[in-house]
């Protein structure tokens, strides 16, 4: 059984899986962009392949072999734990049977482990350690707020016809995990339903609707993309 203190620091890993990575997961991409990023990791250009690796994904079936691209670079050449695990999970999700499946859930359960060593370096988890690791999660959240904040900033194209502040719903691509709308959720009910936090309204939210002034209104029916 986990410990507490155990419990604790994977909670802050999890925290730190949201902030890390992805958060051009819905931008659009191509067959050319997953081209290049292969080009550029071949080089030994590891933040140029990630960027155009993320530009890819979808959130569809099609894109899980990124995401295990994405995952062995974080892993083998940048010594990131945390970001492989984020796409070494994201695999799973999208193909739970898939050829790297067994690889990807083996290096989860062994980094989770390996960070919870990591971090306390063998040490007893005092009360001291809680306040600040507590402190450390709060700052996460406040600095992935403004993140957001500029990312929403930034001039997005677009439809056709669209005009500004009007609320547009994307397309859902072919094969993406969805959610259909039922009577009196929201956005953070969905996001507590699937991430076990409701502070990830904000990810449904960007993966579904251009960008507006504002919350944009679910209704039930409506089917959303779950990244």
């Amino acid at each position: 059984m986990i410990s507490l203190r155990a419990a604790a620091l994977l909670g802050c890993c999890a925290l730190l899986l949201s902030f890390s990575g992805c958060e051009q997961l819905f931008d659009k991409g191509s067959a050319k962009n997953i081209a290049l990023g292969d080009q550029r990791a071949a080089a030994g250009d590891y933040a140029t392949a990630v960027r155009l690796y993320e530009s890819s994904l979808d959130g569809t079936e099609k894109t899980a072999d990124v995401h295990y691209k994405l995952a062995l670079i974080y892993a083998d050449k940048l010594n990131s734990p945390i970001d492989a695990m984020h796409h070494f999970q994201r695999y799973v999700d999208l193909l739970p049977n898939g050829a790297h499946a067994k690889e990807a859930r083996d290096y989860k359960k062994e980094g989770s482990q390996k960070l919870v060593i990591d971090l306390t370096n063998g040490s007893p988890f005092t009360q001291e350690d809680a306040v600040k690791l507590k402190n450390q999660n709060l700052a996460l959240t406040k600095a992935l707020a403004d993140l957001r904040a500029q990312k929403s900033a930034t001039p997005v194209a677009l439809p056709p016809g669209a005009k500004k502040g009007e609320v547009v719903q994307k397309p859902v691509p072919a094969g993406a995990r969805t959610h259909t709308v039922q009577s009196g959720e929201t956005l953070g009910s969905i996001a507590a339903k699937y991430y076990k936090s409701k502070a990830r309204w904000k990810d449904i939210q960007d993966a579904n609707f251009y960008p507006t002034q504002g919350t944009p209104k679910i209704h039930p029916g409506m089917t959303l993309i779950i990244p």
